[in-house]
């Protein structure tokens, strides 16, 4: 599908009138995301590498961005934008303190973290539908996009936060129906 003039903008909009303190820095300029890289790597004995460089994360009302953020394609960026959406209305919804418990404890840290999976399935959910919207339902149904998310949950990527592959799948195609 071809760009629609204007999607990004028409986002950020909206985006700034749900959260008007919103704002995009770049993880180049973040002290805080360098810490963070540092720690993944540490957890992850090296595996979650690409934080600073592959990575958009939310924290408060910031998105922070790897390098190429101002390169993407416009649709691209308005995908990042629904799926981080998600977690600033989770943060308001949970507190600060709350989101931040829920992602980093509920069961571990690593390995099996229930809450960090829960949060970020309700995420993935809007990526797939912004996908099926913005790229048409064959992308959303495409398999590079069911193995990239997939991996997201099973892989060091995210602390291997939810490590049952088949469960992920299955929740992958009941959101896939739900596009229907």
């Amino acid at each position: 599908m071809s760009s629609k003039p204007g999607a990004l903008q028409r986002m950020l909009d909206e985006i700034l009138e749900e959260f008007p303190r919103f704002r995009i820095v770049p993880k180049a300029q973040s002290p805080l995301s360098k810490v963070l890289d540092v720690g993944l790597k540490i957890v992850t004995l090296g595996l979650q590498s690409r934080f600073l460089t592959s990575y958009h994360t939310v924290i408060g009302d910031t998105l922070y961005v790897p390098p190429g953020w101002d390169e993407t394609a416009e649709l691209d960026r308005v995908l990042t934008l629904r799926h981080e959406r998600i977690h600033l209305r989770q943060r308001r919804r949970y507190g600060t303190l709350g989101m931040a418990l829920l992602y980093l404890l509920p069961f571990f840290p690593l390995g099996l973290a229930y809450g960090r999976a829960r949060l970020e399935w309700e995420a993935y959910r809007e990526t797939i539908r912004a996908t099926a919207e913005l790229y048409g339902l064959g992308e959303a149904r495409s398999p590079r996009l069911r193995r990239r998310i997939v991996e997201q949950f099973t892989s060091a990527a995210y602390g291997w936060m939810w490590p049952f592959r088949r469960s992920v799948e299955s929740w992958y195609d009941e959101a896939l129906r739900e596009l229907k």
